[in-house]
């Protein structure tokens, strides 16, 4: 089976809550999103019709996905509560787009990470009501996901041993990145890129060896710098509180093939080795894969294509019915 690890969706009951609640900041005009997050953009029929999610992967000819919601629907910037409230809404309706498919399409559960022990809570809930894992941002509305202060979910996420999807989110402004769409194009590996050298660093991934992490974008800048960080514990000292294998946590990483170039896709596979890399389409948004199946078999080939479309996803989500 080709899988898809990296899916959107907004579900309509989430959307409901929205166009009901103007304390979010979103306006939805008939098929058009304003407001939080993100440009304007078109609401496609494929983020919330089961019927649309389908027809879109049979296009790309995929034949599964792992679906997490946009990052637009995170909503860390307000109260415990009103989150709580969207990542229900949320939860609730993946169930119910995947019960449309459930051959086919699986979910990661929308979490209220600004409040770290609901957010616990709300997974060890959202597992028991079928999830494979988790979704979140790179950034909690500015705080970032090493402070200790989000220890407690680690624990619990390493406990519950399946993998956390860490998607670019609330990235920082920077004057430079305000023109071309570069908050975009640059800022989004560049978040992720931050967030998991920072995990590195503080000793997040040594403590909770069970964690699993997927970084979308081929990783962003991180698979291809690397070695400027383990360069820099060796002789900065900055750095000297680090753990000593600053690069051992690679082995708990996984990263998504969307990188849009097949040199950079070859060079990603070399270095993580198969099995850490995964198909991943970022559909329905516009900086979506053109053809993603075609990108892999270009790069890597037929065997390389059932490894990274096929045997690794079906094995990093656990999903038996779709291992071969």
């Amino acid at each position: 089976m080709i899988i898809d690890t990296h899916n959107h969706v907004m579900p309509e009951q989430a959307i409901d809550v929205l166009r009901s609640d103007s304390s979010f900041g979103v306006r939805i005009d008939g098929d058009q999103w304003s407001g939080a997050h993100h440009v304007p953009f078109r609401i496609d029929p494929s983020f919330y019709d089961p019927p649309a999610k389908i027809a879109a992967l049979d296009n790309a000819t995929i034949d599964a996905a792992v679906l997490s919601v946009a990052p637009t629907l995170f909503f860390y910037e307000v109260s415990s509560d009103a989150a709580a409230e969207i990542c229900d809404a949320s939860n609730t309706g993946m169930v119910k787009i995947c019960e449309h498919a459930p051959d086919r399409l699986r979910w990661l559960a929308n979490l209220p990470i600004q409040d770290p022990g609901r957010a616990a809570a709300m997974y060890r809930e959202a597992v028991a009501a079928g999830c494979v894992g988790a979704s979140l941002g790179t950034s909690v509305a500015g705080r970032r996901l090493d402070h200790p202060e989000f220890e407690e979910f680690w624990a619990v996420a390493a406990e519950l041993g399946r993998p956390v999807l860490i998607h670019p989110a609330f990235n920082e402004p920077h004057g430079a990145l305000s023109d071309f769409y570069l908050q975009n194009v640059i800022g989004n590996p560049l978040e992720t890129t931050l967030m998991v050298e920072r995990m590195i660093c503080a000793g997040v991934l040594e403590r909770h060896p069970k964690l699993r992490l997927l970084l979308l974008h081929g990783g962003g800048f991180f698979p291809y710098q690397a070695g400027r960080l383990r360069h820099g514990r060796r002789v900065r000292p900055e750095l000297a509180g680090t753990p000593t294998d600053i690069l051992g946590a690679v082995s708990q990483l996984y990263f998504d093939s969307l990188t849009h170039d097949p040199l950079s896709l070859a060079f990603l596979v070399k270095w993580a080795g198969y099995g850490h890399v995964v198909l991943g389409t970022d559909f329905p948004f516009d900086m979506s894969a053109v053809d993603p199946v075609g990108a892999i078999r270009e790069a890597l080939g037929e065997e390389g294509l059932a490894e990274v479309a096929s045997r690794a996803p079906a094995a990093l989500f656990g999903v038996t019915e779709w291992q071969s």
